[in-house]
């Protein structure tokens, strides 16, 4: 690669979030947030790509899919990337065992292939995290990346197996894989940033467009210190299509265009080139 790359990354959780990660199920209220997300959020945000006319990865548990299929569709349609993101939105460790695991990445896989044709080939976890079985899994089932793990900031690394953390020895990384790892960061998300839970995450942010202001900062810390950086952010349609933080967005994509010799990609197409 040559100069610093701009991937946008939109996890399409819709209601599967509420459903898995937080057991609304039974609260039309917090369901409802979900539906907005899908509903409302996601034309916004196609209309708001296109006029900026920069591609995006929307990261899609296939809950979404196949609740929202002509929403999922039409994402796929107007030329942006639909990847893994479980088919639950459930922590891989909440699994009773690996076979069942298994059968919802499988699940996953199936729901994308029926409504857009394509088989993915990238991963991320609804957790931003694995079970002892994840990475066997992803390499059985032949993805060709990931991003839910931390181990860099701007740099694409491999995913290792046979890491062992032992609380009375020292640390074993383990042995690198074929899986490359486009990692994520809690500080270039707009979930805890921006995102309010009641009992959960408190206040929303003061400053919104703080928050894009301090995105705005790390990208330009990665230019002036990372040769051919991968600057990743990572979206929810239903916090960030929330108005006027896709005008917060807009102007954030604006000055990083600016940048010379920047490209926006896919999360796929960057996998690709290593």
């Amino acid at each position: 690669m040559s100069g610093p790359t701009v991937c946008l990354g939109f996890d399409f959780d819709a209601v599967s979030i509420w459903i898995h990660a937080y057991g609304a199920a039974d609260s039309p209220t917090t369901l409802s947030r979900g539906e907005y997300g899908a509903e409302v959020a996601v034309p916004r945000l196609l209309d708001c790509l296109d006029r900026l006319g920069v591609p995006a990865t929307f990261f899609t548990p296939g809950h979404t899919v196949d609740s929202f299929p002509e929403r999922v569709k039409e994402v796929h349609e107007r030329g942006h990337d639909v990847q893994h993101h479980g088919w639950s939105h459930r922590h891989p460790g909440s699994f009773e065992s690996r076979a069942a695991e298994r059968a919802d990445v499988v699940r996953g896989i199936e729901s994308i292939e029926d409504a857009i044709g394509e088989t993915p080939t990238g991963y991320r976890s609804p957790a931003w995290d694995f079970s002892a079985h994840t990475l066997d899994v992803l390499r059985e089932l032949g993805f060709e990346w990931d991003s839910s793990q931390m181990g860099h900031d701007f740099r694409p690394y491999y995913l290792r197996t046979g890491r062992e953390a032992p609380t009375d020895g020292a640390y074993d990384p383990g042995t690198e894989t074929e899986i490359l790892e486009l990692p994520v960061s809690w500080h270039r998300d707009d979930w805890p940033a921006l995102q309010y839970v009641p009992d959960a995450s408190g206040r929303t942010a003061p400053d919104e467009p703080g928050v894009f202001d301090a995105w705005r900062e790390q990208f330009e810390w990665m230019c002036e210190r990372v040769d051919d950086g991968v600057f990743s952010l990572t979206f929810h349609p239903q916090v960030v299509g929330q108005p006027p933080r896709l005008r917060y967005l807009e102007s954030l994509v604006a000055e990083l265009r600016a940048t010379p010799s920047v490209e926006f990609e896919t999360f796929d197409r960057v996998a690709a080139r290593f």
